[in-house]
């Protein structure tokens, strides 16, 4: 395992479910969608992207395929109104304990609802970070949403 303290606590919090569910650093960085598809040699899509949006005083989690544009208005209306915007990169390691490119979707340091968008569901295995920004975790949706505690929701936008 990794000298890495947030890939531990990652593999801490996966040992609970069972799943033999192994979390990886590379070599290479995986901060962006981007930079992970290409050191794992996967499509785009197939990457779990974890963004922290704020809308009004509310948080929340969304995770989608790395192909897609998160909806901000599902993101409004999921959390219940306010203006919407992406946490800053202060409030993110805050509210999940994790630094952007490296936010692990689960063992987040709040209680903020979680949401995986169905647009995953077209891999059979998807990577989300783990902790760091050179992490990976290969994993299906329905792990996801057993490790997460999430909810499914459609925040795809739809293009015109």
């Amino acid at each position: 395992m990794s000298d890495n303290p947030a890939l531990k606590r990652a593999c801490l919090h996966l040992e609970q479910f069972n799943l033999n569910l192994k979390p990886q650093e590379h070599e290479q960085t995986t901060k962006t969608a981007g930079e992970a598809a290409q050191a794992l040699g996967v499509a785009i899509g197939q990457i779990a992207k974890t963004i922290l949006f704020k809308a009004g005083e509310s948080y929340g989690l969304f995770v989608a395929a790395g192909d897609i544009t998160i909806d901000t208005k599902k993101v409004k209306r999921l959390l219940g109104g306010g203006k919407v915007r992406i946490a800053r990169p202060d409030e993110v390691e805050e509210k999940t304990g994790y630094p952007v490119g490296g936010v692990c979707p689960f063992d987040i340091d709040c209680r903020i609802p979680i949401f995986l968008d169905n647009s995953m569901n077209r891999f059979g295995m998807v990577f989300s970070a783990a902790g760091s920004t050179r992490s990976f975790l290969p994993i299906t949706l329905e792990q996801l949403k057993l490790v997460t505690g999430g909810s499914i929701a459609d925040i795809r936008k739809v293009k015109d």
